[in-house]
């Protein structure tokens, strides 16, 4: 309970770094993603980790340079650099470390899963005046970059590039089998999937990312902080303002439960005030409506329970 309370008691200073991280002009990732990495390491000092990314981005920058190359032959120097002699690779063993999801770690170990060193690669070819974007493929996130040459069948000049297996290149064919296995073999393959993402959509798919990962290892206090982070992100997320409330009451922090789940119960279509049983047991039983119905019915019984608990303490 101690560590809950210190974590939670930090999280606003963690929330302020990556407000003003995601704020500052530009595309820079590293600073937003190294505010991430204080949930597990407070005293955390960026500096030496961006001095670091910026000697591999001159590296990189020189060596594209000396080669006079752009569009796929520059990718194929970053890849060498990269994964070659800079020895980053995907940890296929250990997928689920929390190691893998925070910036420092991936730096120090030269390991982690398909975001985190695809923000270590957007970081090193912005400096090297390679032209990256994320991509938020579903299941995978990857990356594309212009190529006037592509000869591929997307809606634009460029290639898609694998930042987990090596900055492997590929196909259309390769993203529908990606879609088929992390989806299912209903999902529609569209070019859609393969627009450049933001800035800030990267960040919280890093910190949704993460979130899952402490809900499945249960460790709750962590994931919290991960929910506040992203409420700060996008304050009107509903989803979060849920998730964080049933965190919260997780760890028996019930005032803080209570006000989370009684704010998303009124945001919910259909529930602009309180509800009470009968109008949700009406609606539990709309079928068009019934998932909706069926989970903010179990969210109003969190809540009856909470102010049980709450006013028991008065």
């Amino acid at each position: 309970m101690k560590y809950a309370l210190h974590l939670q008691s930090r999280s606003a200073q963690v929330a302020a770094d990556l407000d003003g991280a995601l704020k500052a002009p530009g595309e820079e990732l590293a600073p937003a993603a190294l505010a991430i990495a204080r949930i597990e390491y407070p005293s955390l000092d960026p500096g030496g980790y961006l001095e670091a990314l910026e000697r591999m981005g001159d590296e990189a920058a020189g060596r594209v340079a000396r080669a006079g190359v752009h569009g796929q032959d520059a990718i194929r120097i970053l890849n060498e650099y990269l994964y070659d002699e800079q020895r980053f690779t995907g940890n296929r063993q250990q997928y689920d470390d929390p190691r893998n999801s925070y910036l420092n770690e991936v730096l120090d170990r030269r390991t982690g899963i398909p975001i985190t060193l695809a923000v270590v690669y957007l970081e090193i070819a912005r400096r090297a005046g390679v032209q990256v974007t994320g991509v938020n493929f579903p299941g995978h996130f990857l990356l594309r970059a212009a190529d006037e040459h592509a000869r591929l069948h997307y809606s634009g000049d460029f290639v898609i590039v694998d930042p987990f297996h090596g900055g492997a290149l590929l196909s259309e064919i390769d993203c529908r089998e990606m879609l088929r296995q992390h989806v299912g073999d209903e999902a529609a393959f569209d070019s859609d999937l393969l627009q450049p993402a933001t800035r800030r959509e990267i960040v919280v798919r890093m910190l949704v990312n993460l979130k899952r990962l402490y809900v499945r290892m249960r460790s709750f206090p962590q994931a919290r902080v991960v929910a506040d982070l992203l409420l700060t992100v996008d304050p009107s997320s509903v989803t979060e303002l849920r998730d964080r409330g049933l965190l919260a009451y997780h760890l028996q922090d019930f005032g803080a439960a209570l006000r989370d789940l009684e704010s998303y119960l009124r945001l919910l279509p259909h529930h602009a005030d309180e509800p009470d049983s009968a109008t949700l047991a009406s609606e539990a039983a709309d079928e068009t409506d019934s998932e909706t119905d069926d989970e903010s019915s179990q969210v109003w019984e969190h809540i009856k329970n909470l102010r049980k608990r709450v006013a028991s303490f008065n």
